[in-house]
């Protein structure tokens, strides 16, 4: 598997491909967002249970009555806590487990190019054998460092651009972690203002659904894939 660069084409031709991808797969789109958000806060509201923070919150609504500074003195006891670590542990493993449903994005975009039939299976393949292991140990190291970066903004944001490709790249030419970021930079030099464009788009209109149009999001969610697919065929090509 070779990469190589191809000569640029316009911002509106990745961004009229990205939207492509996405009208013809509205209701994976859909499914995505239904079992992400089942998933999501089934695991919430069954972990919040098991560890009190229920009665968590309600101390801190009382807390907040008596002023800002009693507020913010029970959220620091309260994050304290040996529960509240181990709500948020697990509700990390939860986000960490739904990882994988992003990369089924990636075979069902593949599938299109390549006129082959769309299945519902093709919605998990990020969950097929060890494959599964690769990603969701690739997530967390993501967001670890997203987590250290994100308290300064810049470096936060300098971090979702240096491996907005390293998911397709391990998904589809089986790069090493390191090696796909390597690439991911190279190509972050020469793309900047595409990707930063594209990257912009691809948040504002992710989350545009549910502020103007609620239910509406539950299609507008999953777009941040389709973008960077967009993104990864233009500024990647492979061959065998």
């Amino acid at each position: 598997m070779q990469n190589k660069y191809p000569q640029k084409p316009g911002i509106d031709f990745i961004l009229k491909q990205a939207f492509f991808y996405w009208n013809k797969t509205l209701i994976f789109q859909l499914m995505f967002s239904i079992i992400y958000f089942a998933v999501f806060f089934t695991g919430m509201f069954f972990f919040a249970s098991r560890f009190g923070i229920w009665e968590q919150n309600q101390e801190l609504a009382e807390a907040f009555k008596l002023g800002t500074q009693a507020y913010m003195e029970k959220v620091a006891a309260i994050s304290a806590t040996k529960d509240y670590q181990n709500f948020s542990y697990a509700l990390l493993a939860v986000i960490v487990f739904l990882y994988p449903l992003n990369l089924g994005f990636f075979q069902i975009f593949r599938k299109m190019d390549l006129k082959e039939k769309i299945e519902l299976g093709d919605l998990f393949v990020g969950y097929n054998g060890l494959n599964f292991f690769k990603y969701i140990s690739y997530f967390l190291f993501w967001f670890f460092v997203y987590l250290l970066t994100a308290q300064t903004i810049i470096l936060g944001i300098v971090w979702v651009f240096v491996t907005i490709f390293v998911a397709p790249l391990m998904f589809f030419t089986d790069k090493r972690i390191f090696e796909a970021i390597t690439l991911n930079f190279k190509a972050l030099r020469m793309y900047f203002v595409e990707i930063m464009v594209c990257v912009i788009v691809a948040f504002l209109f992710k989350y545009i659904g549910f502020a103007l149009f609620l239910i509406g999001g539950l299609f507008t969610f999953p777009f941040w894939n389709a973008m960077i697919y967009s993104l990864y065929k233009v500024v990647f090509s492979e061959k065998n």
